[in-house]
């Protein structure tokens, strides 16, 4: 396993640091800040504005004067449309430094987060930008005398909290559609995570979006986060996170206004390998499902059960894998995995290998520390493990993978099934009927077959269970801020129903 060197891409100066409100930076109300950290060796990159509840406060208010009174759900989805292809010429045009952002703040690969994270965030804006002018209701066939139809209107004012494993691409998962939709947005990035956020906010008003309909406030979840999900004036709250946070946001929005919430949470998603697999492919589907972005992936594949007739040579093939994966400096095109995104989840992804071993499961690779500073971690691989044990049952978010055996495929979809989450899934197989059967078996909101982390911005995403509901991506997501009004009014003399 290699460690990491040294890179030489210059890391650029920290242009946007303050709070994004009304279309202006300003500092916090409390003038208070925080440091951001680079995970590369746990130092201070720069220290942000650390916004609280009055500065949700002010947020809200921006947003809602907006919605209620400013331009933005009021021009035509075609105009709306126009800024977001502008915004999204903008993201492209200014790649190279934003993604040096998602590197430095968040420990992402610099040649993936240039080549698949800010792409793919032009990509959703555009999407949802050739959408902003289809949003159609329906015309009703009703009974009697009266003539019916829905309109589809802009829910209003969301408040958006996003997690720090995938900065960019969570960002506009939610903004995208609900820019499209035509309503205005609170953005609570995640405390680690604050500075391409920030940077997207500048690029917003580059692109003409009128002052008040993006709004980013950096800040803690149990402060800028409980005061979006608690505030009277917001109108729905969407969310990627984890299930115990959820569970608190959906609280918090029945508590005050009983706003709308849409959640997209933790995973112990299984990929199923039967006999029939290449198993040159089934290995490498396996081990890219589960170490992506160094295992801070709400769907890895960390559930992965082989079939007997093929399981010792697949576990072969992983652990070769996991050895020749070098570790290290993300900005290194060299490296295959970088650091884990602070030191919180350092420490916890840690603890868990240690759970494992304790509870019995045999340690085949990895495990430890690499390097004197920073937050990284060899890639792990587990075997002899049950589901009973923790390393199965919780969400560990880190390069760590439980190798289990199973008979038939009746066992594999019982035990894929055993777990309180329900986000994804993959089965590799060349076996039709095997496949069928058991995609429609498996409780998860998404099924790979013969591939995994297969993500396109046209396919809807969420999950069954305790991984949350609602979905993003796809015309689906526009739902989430949209509400649906009736009319109806009588016919009176019609020449025909």
């Amino acid at each position: 396993m290699g460690s990491h060197c040294e890179s030489s891409v210059k890391i650029p100066p920290i242009k946007f640091t303050k709070l994004f409100i009304n279309g202006n930076f300003v500092d916090s109300i409390s003038g208070k800040t925080f440091d951001t950290i680079d995970p590369r060796t746990g130092e201070v990159i720069t220290k942000v504005s650390l916004g609280d509840r009055e500065d949700v406060d002010l947020a809200v208010k921006a947003a809602r004067h907006a919605f209620d009174y400013g331009p933005w759900p009021r021009i035509s989805g075609s105009e709306r449309g126009r800024m977001m292809m502008k915004f999204a010429d903008l993201i492209e045009e200014n790649a190279e430094e934003i993604a040096a952002l998602d590197t430095v703040n968040g420990g992402k690969l610099f040649t993936l987060c240039k080549a698949i994270d800010i792409p793919g965030a032009a990509r959703s804006l555009r999407y949802y930008a050739g959408a902003a002018d289809k949003i159609h209701g329906t015309v009703l066939k009703m009974s009697k005398g009266l003539q019916g139809y829905t309109l589809r209107e802009p829910i209003g004012v969301v408040g958006s909290i996003i997690p720090w494993n995938f900065p960019t691409i969570m960002f506009f998962m939610k903004a995208a559609p609900a820019l499209a939709a035509g309503c205005t947005l609170v953005v609570k990035p995640a405390e680690q995570t604050p500075l391409s956020a920030l940077y997207y906010a500048h690029l917003a008003k580059l692109a003409g979006i009128p002052d008040g309909v993006l709004n980013v406030v950096n800040g803690f979840g149990e402060t800028a986060g409980a005061a979006i999900s608690a505030h009277m004036d917001i109108d729905k709250v969407t969310f990627t996170g984890s299930t115990d946070v959820g569970r608190k946001i959906m609280a918090a929005a029945a508590a005050s206004n009983l706003k709308p919430v849409s959640l997209e949470l933790g995973g112990k998603s299984p990929l199923l390998i039967f006999d029939d697999a290449d198993i040159d492919q089934a290995a490498d589907i396996a081990f890219r499902g589960m170490f992506y972005n160094k295992g801070e992936i709400c769907v890895a594949s960390s559930r992965v059960y082989v079939q007997e007739g093929i399981y010792e040579k697949l576990v072969k093939k992983l652990v070769e894998k996991a050895k020749a994966t070098v570790v290290g400096d993300p900005f290194d095109p060299q490296v295959n995995q970088g650091p884990q995104t602070d030191k919180k989840q350092f420490e916890k992804i840690l603890s868990y290998i240690e759970h494992g071993k304790r509870e019995g499961a045999t340690l085949l690779t990895g495990g430890k520390h690499v390097g004197q500073k920073g937050y990284y971690i060899e890639p792990t691989i587990f075997t002899d493990v049950n589901e009973d044990m923790i390393i199965t049952k919780e969400e560990i978010f880190g390069p760590v993978m439980s190798l289990m055996k199973f008979k038939t495929m009746e066992e594999a979809i019982k035990r894929a099934n055993n777990t309180i989450y329900g986000l994804a899934s993959g089965i590799i197989t060349k076996n039709l009927n095997v496949a069928n059967t058991v995609l429609r078996s498996i409780r998860a909101g998404v099924v790979w077959i013969n591939c995994y982390t297969a993500f396109d911005v046209d396919c809807p995403y969420g999950g069954y269970k305790m991984s949350g509901f609602g979905r993003d991506f796809g015309l689906e997501a526009l739902n989430q801020y949209l509400q649906i009004k009736s009319v109806v009014t009588p016919i009176h003399d019609s020449p025909w129903h």
